[in-house]
């Protein structure tokens, strides 16, 4: 479990101090693939690296297992930080060795026998999907190939912690998908807590359970990704959730109009038509759309309503998990950020 306790860290600035954080407290479960979200200059990088050991924060503690970190030095500070491992933004690979040859480094360091680490080499290699490029150099991989590889050698030590700094940057759409899944992949095989910072919300959206919002050092939000999906008013709902763009022709002929997330397969396939027919009103989907968390389909609807049941209704459906928003002005538009 990863613990941060009102951690503020503060640079020198050519006028006054520059505040990459202020008094921020996240708290990430062990085995969790939690996402820190934010633009450039919020914090993520900075709280990485006091996370890692790499900076001294101003005041305030990082736990690593209930273990505060804050007075650590010399051998203690060096054997915790060996269970932490940094995927930096932009890592940089052995040119002249291949594939198989940047992940068995840290292994050559540590000291293990052959057989032990053609072994460990092997089995990252499968989890990255590398398995048919082991011997190949840089060179001649795509950017999201080279990036796996420096995941792979990442974990290569057997870390409890990996903290992955925008691990997608600089990688294509296309190849972004195949990065994740190796984040993934590790938490979910290797037990590894993953802490990933991205400025990319769909990253999070895709394999996160949990996550923090910074915004000029800031946290404004934090909880699991379903949790704050769930409150369309969230900056991570607004930021993750299909758009709505509806013309106002296209409520016409309803008696209002009102903004349903729906969250499970249950919800998305069933609630809306159930009812429609329990409370015999008309529910008609003017708007919006259907994404995935992970491997769970939310929707965020706009609705037309008509039906003299249509309090019911819609009451009906929020008992059941449904948010239902009104919106205040009519129909308008409500585009993801």
């Amino acid at each position: 479990m990863i613990t941060v306790e009102n951690l503020t860290k503060s640079f020198p600035g050519a006028a006054k101090p520059v505040h990459a954080l202020r008094d921020v407290s996240v708290e990430v479960p062990a085995g969790a693939l939690f996402g820190v979200v934010g633009p450039a200059g919020s914090g993520k990088s900075t709280l990485t690296r006091c996370i890692a050991l790499q900076e001294k924060p101003d005041r305030g503690v990082v736990r690593l297992d209930g273990l505060n970190t804050t007075g650590l030095d010399g051998r203690r500070l060096r054997e915790v930080r060996r269970q932490v491992a940094v995927l930096d933004a932009q890592p940089v690979l052995h040119a002249e060795r291949t594939v198989a040859g940047n992940v068995a480094a840290p292994l050559e360091q540590l000291g293990l026998d052959g057989p032990q680490r053609r072994s460990r080499v092997g089995r990252l290699l499968d989890l990255a999907g590398l398995t048919q490029r082991a011997a190949l150099r840089p060179s001649e991989l795509t950017p999201g190939q080279r990036r796996r590889v420096a995941l792979a050698r990442s974990l290569a030590a057997g870390p409890a912690v990996l903290l992955a700094d925008d691990p997608t940057a600089g990688v294509g759409v296309e190849e972004t998908g195949a990065v994740l899944t190796v984040l993934d992949r590790a938490r979910a095989e290797l037990g590894v807590t993953v802490l990933l910072t991205t400025q990319d919300g769909a990253a999070v959206r895709r394999v996160c359970d949990g996550v923090a919002v910074l915004e000029d050092g800031r946290l404004v939000e934090q909880g699991t990704v379903l949790e704050l999906l769930a409150n369309p008013a969230s900056k991570v709902a607004q930021s993750l959730l299909p758009p709505i763009d509806t013309p106002r022709s296209q409520s016409a002929g309803y008696d209002r109009s009102v903004d349903v997330v729906l969250i499970g397969f249950a919800a998305v396939g069933a609630l809306l038509p159930e009812a429609s027919a329990r409370f015999d009103v008309d529910l008609a989907t003017i708007g919006g759309g259907l994404t995935r968390v992970g491997d769970t389909p939310v929707a965020r609807f706009r609705v037309g309503v008509n039906g003299s049941q249509a309090d019911a209704a819609l009451a009906w459906i929020a008992d059941r998990g449904a948010h239902v928003v009104h919106p205040k002005e009519g129909p308008k538009s409500i585009v993801a950020a």
